[in-house]
This record gives structure tokens, sequence and C-alpha cells, in this order.
């Protein structure tokens, strides 16, 4: 084990989608995706929370998920990039992120955001209008149910007693406004892995953000930016796109339907859109070093989304991206791994 610091963090993020319309399997290889990057060495594995299926699924319930990760997995850290905040009671959801948090040994990070998709707002019952001001209202009674403060009703407080979180909640951020919200507020910031209803590439436009981040931070602590990238190694170019070239030209196709993207967009421009860094680790390597935003980040959070590769050409990619990527960006392994938890739960 290497005593030398790191310069960054290194996270893995998941939506948990699969090929098939089988969520058993899909939740499997997503847990032995945590398991991987556990025994890998990465600081940090998150998930994203999608209540309305993405093509192969998405995780609605993160926290339940979370909790069994936490059986599984020793050292990661286990988050949420984002839990959908307007959508949830802020009070149970403290006592959720509580309950992990405990289970976990204290391994919680959760990261927040308003979300997009107008049919979960109706599902839930929630004005999708007003999602910046529903997401500004719970957050505040998330961090003082955290903090173990009487929320809800005098007297009560959320149990189990959860601690220290002042440092580790995120907040998702799509403006340089947002941004310096965030910092006002005290959250660490999230980045993601693309600037949707831009021309210019994703780090041009999210470095201004990050910057007004740290200009407007005035906390004593450190501030911690997450920027999420679309990573994925492989043999060569050839081998990456034959595993993810298809599901980000789809995925680009749909987000023009949106409006987030020109329509027409051909398989490069869907990359370039996704701000994508895949083939051989020494060409990843060589674009993230012209990564604008990398420099400032204190975690790269890495992902497949919105590929979804076969299941072992997922393991290989985390392989390389422990062993042959981020340690060449700066990235040290901090700790060993302690001894593997016995599967339990989840079928084989």
């Amino acid at each position: 084990m290497t005593t030398e610091s790191p310069r960054f963090r290194l996270g893995f993020l998941t939506h948990v989608q699969g090929r098939d319309d089988d969520p058993v399997r899909t939740y499997r290889n997503a847990l032995e995706l945590f398991v991987a990057a556990d025994e890998l060495g990465f600081d940090t594995g998150w998930v994203a929370q999608h209540h309305v299926p993405l093509g192969g699924g998405g995780l609605a319930s993160p926290w339940t998920f979370l909790a069994h990760a936490t059986a599984r997995t020793t050292r990661i850290r286990l988050g949420t990039a984002v839990t959908i905040l307007p959508l949830e009671d802020p009070i149970r959801l403290a006592e959720d992120v509580a309950t992990v948090d405990t289970l976990s040994g204290g391994r919680v990070e959760i990261g927040v955001g308003s979300g997009y998709n107008a049919l979960e707002y109706a599902a839930f019952g929630r004005d999708v209008d007003r999602k910046r001001e529903l997401t500004s209202e719970h957050l505040d009674v998330l961090r003082r149910a955290l903090a173990g403060a009487e929320v809800g009703a005098p007297g009560f407080r959320v149990q189990p007693a959860a601690g220290g979180f002042g440092d580790r909640i995120w907040q998702g951020a799509f403006s340089t406004q947002g941004a310096a919200y965030a910092a006002a507020g005290g959250s660490n910031l999230l980045l993601n892995r693309a600037a949707y209803g831009f021309d210019s590439p994703t780090d041009a436009v999210q470095r201004p953000w990050a910057d007004a981040y740290l200009r407007a931070w005035d906390r004593p602590r450190r501030p911690r930016i997450g920027l999420s990238r679309f990573v994925f190694p492989a043999k060569d170019r050839r081998t990456a796109l034959r595993q993810i070239g298809d599901d980000v030209h789809r995925a680009a196709l749909r987000m023009a339907e949106g409006g987030a993207f020109p329509k027409g967009l051909d398989l490069d421009e869907a990359l370039r859109r996704f701000h994508s860094f895949h083939g051989h680790p020494e060409e990843i390597v060589a674009a993230l070093r012209q990564e604008r935003v990398l420099p400032v980040a204190t975690d790269l959070i890495t992902q497949f989304n919105p590929a979804v590769p076969d299941h072992d050409a997922a393991l290989r990619a985390l392989e390389l991206i422990a062993t042959e990527v981020a340690p060449e960006l700066g990235w040290r392994r901090t700790a060993e791994p302690g001894p593997r938890p016995e599967p339990t739960g989840v079928p084989a």
C-alpha cells in the first residue's frame, strides 16, 4: 500500500442497465461491478436514480441497492449521483441514508439533484416547474436531519443518528449560477459527463462552472468537485467501439428528439457530444491530460453509460481504469480491501 497522497479520488458510476429484460441479472451484474471496484481500489462507487426506465432498465431505489452493496464491499465509499431530491420525502430519505451509513461503517456519500423527467414528477404528484424550489427546500430539511437537528415536529430526530455529513453532500449543477449556489450552501459539486444543449466541448462549457464554484466557496474545509466522465478503455479503439458505439449513437439520437443534441448526428459526433474517452489506455490518458476540468477536480467519476457493454468487457474496463489509466494521471490506491464478504440476497 502506498502512502503517497493521490491527486484525486477515483470513482465509478453505474446507471444499472442491462441488455435484456432480466432485472435479477442486471442488478447482480451491477453489484459485481461494485465488488470489483472495491477490490481494485476505487475510492467511490455511485449509482444513478431513474424512476422511468432507461433502455435496459434503471435503478429506482438506490438506497436499497446500496444497503445490499455494503454487505459485499469493505472499503469503497457508496453514493448516489444523483438521488432525485424533489421526489423524495427528505426526512424518510435521511433515515435511509443514515441506515446505510451505519451498515457501511460510515462510507456513504449522497449526491442530490432535481431531475428532469416530467413523467416522474407527474407520477409522484410533484410540479416539474417547481423542481429547483423543491430541491432547495428538501435539501435544507435533509441537511438538518442528517446533522441531528429536530425536523418535522418538535422533539423528532432521525435515527439512527448520522454524524459528519457536512462534507458528504453533493449537488449536481448545470450552470455557472447553479455551481455558485451549490458552493453557497456548502455542497460538494457534481458535474455531469456531458453538457447538454451546448455545441462547445463539454469541458470547455463546464470549466467556468467549476471556477465559479471555487470562487464562491467560503468554507474552511477544502472544496470538492466530482467530475463524471465517460471512460471505456479496451485493447484498442476498434474493440472499444464494438462495445459502446451502437449504444452511444442510439442514446444521442434519443437526446436529439428531446432537443438536447442536434438531430442527424453520426457516431463520431455522438461520441463527441458525450465527451467520450475510449480506446487503448494510452489514448485515454493522453486525452484526459487535455481535459480542462480535471485539473481542478478532487474526484474523477468514471462511467460507461449510455453504453451497456458486455459484463466481462465492463469488468475488464474497470481493471484498466484502475491499473493503466488513473495511475498515469496521478491517482494512487490508498487502501487495501479487507476480507471479501460472502454473497447474500441476490441469486446467482
